[in-house]
């Protein structure tokens, strides 16, 4: 399955969560999608279908895929901690999303677009791949020749968020990934136990 590209606001209504961000045709119509709408009576999920629903969701708002995402779970099976937490610390260590956090771009996939044009440097070199994992420390700029472009101006300009494992310069424009952070600090709405429990099976 390729990367998904169509619309966000069906996709959010299906997990009755705004994954992708703030969404006013999902805070109109925060009911599942479909001809019957909010009316429509629907079956009891199973126990599988749960945990099914909680990794898509999963992989929905950070914009992965399938075999990138199982890759990432086996690299946290391994990890010492619970499993679940070191994998949403993964998550929110790849690059694309560190550069969303930062608020160099307004959304996950137009992040993820900055870094593979060649926009983003870690550590003032250029890295283009969407899914490298930080480490402590690590400083994320933006390329000399791509700080004024207009669209990471408007979003650094609209940006309010302050996260406590990354810290901005304004005046460098960069930022420093501090740390992975911890479960109650990583503001998703992702019940990781039951992706864990899935892939245990």
């Amino acid at each position: 399955m390729a990367r998904y590209t169509g619309p966000k606001t069906k996709i959010a209504r299906k997990f009755g969560d705004p994954i992708f961000g703030t969404d006013k045709s999902f805070d109109r119509k925060n009911y599942p999608p479909g001809m019957h709408g909010i009316n429509r009576k629907r079956k009891k999920l199973s126990e599988y279908g749960l945990q099914l629903k909680e990794k898509q969701k999963a992989k929905y708002t950070y914009g992965i895929l399938e075999r990138q995402f199982l890759n990432l779970f086996e690299k946290a099976s391994r990890s010492k901690g619970v499993t679940g937490e070191v994998l949403l610390q993964l998550l929110e260590s790849r690059l694309d999303n560190v550069v969303y956090r930062l608020g160099i771009a307004p959304t996950r996939s137009a992040a993820r677009q900055l870094v593979s044009h060649r926009h983003i440097t870690v550590n003032e070199k250029i890295v283009n791949i969407p899914s490298y994992i930080l480490r402590s420390g690590d400083i994320i700029g933006i390329r000399e020749k791509s700080k004024e472009l207009h669209p990471i101006i408007n979003s650094l300009s609209d940006n309010r968020s302050s996260y406590s494992w990354l810290e901005w310069d304004s005046s460098q424009m960069a930022g420093k990934f501090l740390n992975r952070p911890e479960r109650e600090e990583i503001p998703e709405n992702i019940k990781e136990q039951l992706i864990v429990e899935l892939y245990s099976k």
